[in-house]
């Protein structure tokens, strides 16, 4: 895949954060980009960007099959998920399945595009005492990171048939990013920057900006996906570690504020908290972003990833430092004045 031409591309998930950024990056670079998109997707600015839009969902077959062939796509960028929902039984539906649709609409191609499946580090597990690496065994601990996994061995069975790379990013922010913003709102407003439970543990962060250029790459130049070979096939998308408590001072720093005061939330109360987060989404039949499932992944430990095979097979490094992407946001956050 050359990124000058004109070869058309399929988005699933094109009206998420990190696939509007993808969008834009794909048009501004002349390439013709279909996105799929649910009837009720907020798509002002995938059509601002110039993107042609086909209404489907991945959980349905017949309308994924109907949008790679309309758009004729050279390549299928699949971004559709869910990061948060009702069940297990949910993120299975989606993550898992709606992965294997993809796939599967992919192979029945006359010719088949290549797949580029944007997983997550939670599909692997935490770290531990080093940095994951592509060839770790994946031991994921929570039903989010279970359903991840589960859709990259569902796209993997189809390996043989459709050429297939995965990238598996780790904490991602940026400019729209909700996630980081409730990182960002208490050191802003209160100056408090909350860590979850003992110790200190560490994360990989990285700019969607960034991001995104690892995708493109990965889908122009990346190993594909090979039944049984460990890590063959699959990238982490990495920038750089910081502890937790860096990660305020650094954000602080990107505020043009002084360094937070930490508040550390004990492990037990995070649960409770998980569980009260549990009952609010039955009550209010619509899930939250606290749940009994993210307080596994906090309580995990460290969750780091290395970008040495992404930097050495396909020549990609971030393009701006963490520092300034930080201030990026900071900065974007501000205009739109979230803060």
């Amino acid at each position: 895949m050359n990124t000058s031409d004109r070869q058309p591309v399929l988005i699933t998930g094109a009206s998420g954060f990190i696939g509007v950024h993808l969008a834009r990056l794909l048009v501004a670079r002349g390439r013709a980009v279909s996105c799929l998109v649910r009837p009720t997707s907020q798509v002002e600015e995938l059509l601002a960007a110039g993107a042609e839009l086909v209404t489907g969902d991945v959980s349905d077959r017949a309308s994924v099959s109907r949008a790679v062939a309309l758009s004729n796509a050279q390549v299928v960028f699949h971004l559709a998920g869910l990061g948060r929902a009702m069940s297990a039984a949910d993120f299975m539906r989606v993550n898992a399945e709606g992965a294997e649709t993809v796939a599967a609409a992919c192979a029945e191609q006359a010719e088949r595009p290549v797949l580029l499946l944007v997983s997550s580090l939670a599909a692997a597990g935490p770290s531990r005492e080093a940095p994951k690496v592509e060839s770790d065994p994946s031991l994921p601990v929570s039903d989010y990171g279970r359903s991840k996994f589960a859709g990259e061995q569902a796209a993997a069975r189809y390996a043989g048939v459709v050429p297939i790379t995965i990238v598996r990013p780790c904490a991602v922010f940026g400019a729209g990013d909700r996630g980081m913003y409730e990182v960002f709102r208490p050191v802003a407003r209160s100056g408090i920057h909350v860590v979850c439970g003992h110790g200190d543990r560490r994360i990989s962060l990285i700019a969607v900006a960034d991001l995104v250029e690892c995708i493109v790459l990965a889908a122009e130049k990346g190993e594909r996906l090979v039944p049984d070979a460990s890590g063959r096939g699959i990238y982490f998308a990495g920038a750089e570690d910081l502890s937790q408590v860096e990660l305020g001072a650094a954000i602080a720093q990107a505020l043009g504020k002084r360094v937070p005061r930490t508040l550390r939330v004990p492990g037990g109360l995070m649960r409770v908290a998980g569980f009260c987060g549990d009952v609010a989404t039955r009550v209010r039949r619509h899930p939250g972003w606290v749940s009994s499932d993210k307080m596994s992944e906090l309580l995990a430990g460290s969750w780091t990833c290395s970008p040495a095979k992404a930097q050495r097979q396909l020549g990609w490094s971030p393009a701006a430092p963490l520092a300034d992407r930080l201030r990026e946001t900071a900065q974007w956050y501000l205009d739109a004045r979230w803060l």
